[in-house]
């Protein structure tokens, strides 16, 4: 990968991690009369509201998501150069497309937030307040780790070289295509556990770093990916009966 296209994404996840940090100090230390409050009634939810939660569900999976496909973006930049497409450009579009995917996403969580805070199953802090909702979204994420449709996503996120020979297309257009693409397979593969911040409170930092580490180690360890999805699914339900148990 080119330098300055690595610098870049560098910075960008870094930008987004420290905006994160921010969010989550400006919760824990400035009042509440100073901070954004979602509303409780779900009639009161304006387009504003909307929007201001789903850039922040953006940057929340682009900080997540786009470390775990940094292999992806390497190889894609080797086979730029070789398929006579500027790496630089040709990345950047692959990545575009990629994060367009969990752009979009962004709004479905935004949806589910603004149901859970008019429900009152989170707090205004956007903390959980009801265990069974814990124990619900480990169970769902867990069993998802034996579907079939998850472990075949996971295989074409792992394997950057198979995904390429797939899905090569050629030119810019067919860069920007073939990230959207690959993000849908990304997609396809995380989002279960993305719906765990839910769990845990979506603002909480351990939380954001406690997913992206199971994305990163799911997508990059040296273990067979169905191996590895079943183990990460068995703990997760453990988890999920433990909570439900205990509640």
């Amino acid at each position: 990968m080119p330098f300055k296209v690595a610098a870049l994404f560098a910075a960008l996840i870094a930008a987004s991690w420290l905006y994160l940090a921010y969010q989550a100090w400006q919760m824990q230390t400035l009042p509440m009369t100073q901070l954004w409050m979602p509303p409780s009634a779900l009639a009161d939810w304006r387009l504003a509201d909307y929007i201001w939660l789903s850039a922040m569900w953006a940057v929340m999976t682009a900080a997540m998501m786009l470390p775990s496909a940094w292999p992806m973006l390497q190889t894609f930049a080797v086979y730029c150069r070789r398929g006579g497409t500027s790496a630089p450009a040709g990345t950047l579009l692959f990545a575009a497309g990629y994060l367009t995917v969990w752009l979009l996403f962004s709004v479905l969580p935004t949806l589910l937030q603004s149901l859970l805070h008019s429900r009152a199953w989170l707090s205004p802090m956007m903390e959980n307040r009801q265990p069974w909702l814990a124990a619900a979204l480990l169970m769902l994420a867990g069993s998802y780790q034996f579907a079939a449709f998850k472990n075949a996503c996971l295989r074409l996120c792992r394997s950057t070289l198979g995904f390429l020979l797939r899905h090569w297309q050629p030119g810019r257009r067919g860069a920007f295509n073939m990230g959207f693409k690959h993000g849908l397979y990304c997609l396809g593969c995380c989002w279960a556990q993305m719906l765990l911040m839910f769990a845990f409170g979506v603002m909480s930092l351990s939380a954001m770093v406690w997913v992206s580490l199971m994305v990163l180690v799911e997508k990059w360890a040296p273990v067979p990916a169905e191996t590895l999805s079943r183990t990460l699914g068995c703990l997760l339900l453990l988890w999920g009966v433990y909570l439900g148990l205990t509640a």
